[in-house]
């Protein structure tokens, strides 16, 4: 069983690993690490061309789990990401064949390039981690992660994201361009052959849910947790804010900052945590008012906003 104290060391490894590939992106290879380790998903928002599959890649390569890749289209089907069950001449019966989707690390590629009956065919697989297939449910591999791609909705062919999906989503993080010389390195190190395939499993799927568990040992103030709460709280009285963030946002709050915790090697969650998190964890989860738009007011710019109102508590320890 790993201990807390060896969160930091273990998790170092993987990102040392994922650095050799992703350049310049260490804060989100660090958010993308922690969402793993408190059982979250992740959704990558960004245009094409600036890494995100790469980064999925790299980090189920150096966490050593299994990796399948979806790629979403307008005529994928249901059936094609959970399985279908197919008749057996020989035997008469029906045999489930599992679809891509039982694999631990699953990458939803462009996600909103499918029809949205497609994208709410991975709601139970996210939520509850397992697949209802003619009246027979399976469970789904442990750990299981889905790190889904996006492109910009103002991009042709895709569908907007449902609420509901978009809640299952632990966080949602962007790549961004990178710099002059980050875009020089990543040259170089392609002039040969891509850096994917050096990248060196330094985990294993046993070594990552103990990691999981070890996370969840992380403690929590009371006036951190009120905290938290009084952040989510905010959302739902913004006046630019339709609908606020649920009791999951909450939840993913905590989570995500016992991991950032861990990984930063404290036994406690402190009040920077929370902030580092707030806004991947909690600006999907908003809906603005159609003002909101014509206003250029963004979530990630009402979370900053609230973190700039809500005082952050003392902690009684250090």
């Amino acid at each position: 069983m790993i201990a807390l104290p060896e969160v930091r060391e273990r998790t170092s490894a993987i990102i040392e690993q994922v650095e050799t590939v992703i350049i310049g992106k260490r804060r989100t290879v660090e958010l993308a690490l922690a969402a793993l380790l408190c059982n979250g998903h992740v959704l990558l928002e960004d245009i094409p061309g600036v890494g995100k599959t790469t980064l999925a890649k790299a980090l189920a390569a150096a966490s050593g789990c299994t990796y399948k890749r979806i790629q979403f289209t307008p005529d994928l089907l249901p059936a094609d990401v959970t399985g279908t069950s197919i008749f057996n001449q020989k035997t008469g019966d029906f045999e489930f064949r599992p679809g891509p989707v039982f694999a631990n690390f699953v990458l939803a590629d462009e996600i909103n390039r499918a029809s949205p009956k497609t994208q709410s065919s991975l709601l139970e697989c996210m939520a509850e981690f397992q697949v209802s297939a003619d009246g027979v449910t399976r469970l789904l591999p442990v750990p299981f992660f889905v790190i889904a791609t996006e492109n910009p909705i103002e991009y042709r062919g895709v569908y907007p994201l449902p609420e509901a999906q978009l809640d299952r989503f632990l966080m949602r993080l962007r790549m961004g361009y990178p710099t002059a010389a980050q875009e020089v390195a990543v040259l170089e190190r392609q002039v040969r052959e891509h850096p994917i395939a050096a990248v060196r499993s330094v985990a294993g799927c046993e070594v990552i849910g103990e990691l999981q568990q070890a996370v969840r040992q992380v403690f929590l103030e009371a006036s951190v947790k009120e905290y938290m709460v009084a952040l989510t709280t905010a959302t739902r009285e913004h006046p630019m804010v339709a609908l606020g963030a649920s009791p999951r946002g909450s939840l993913g709050l905590m989570r995500a900052s016992q991991a950032l915790a861990a990984m930063a090697g404290r036994e406690f969650v402190i009040p920077d945590d929370v902030k580092a998190v707030a806004e991947p964890v909690l600006s999907h989860r908003l809906i603005l008012r159609p003002e909101a738009p014509a206003d250029n007011v963004s979530g990630a710019q009402i979370i900053e906003e609230i973190l700039g109102q809500v005082p952050a508590p003392a902690l009684t320890r250090s």
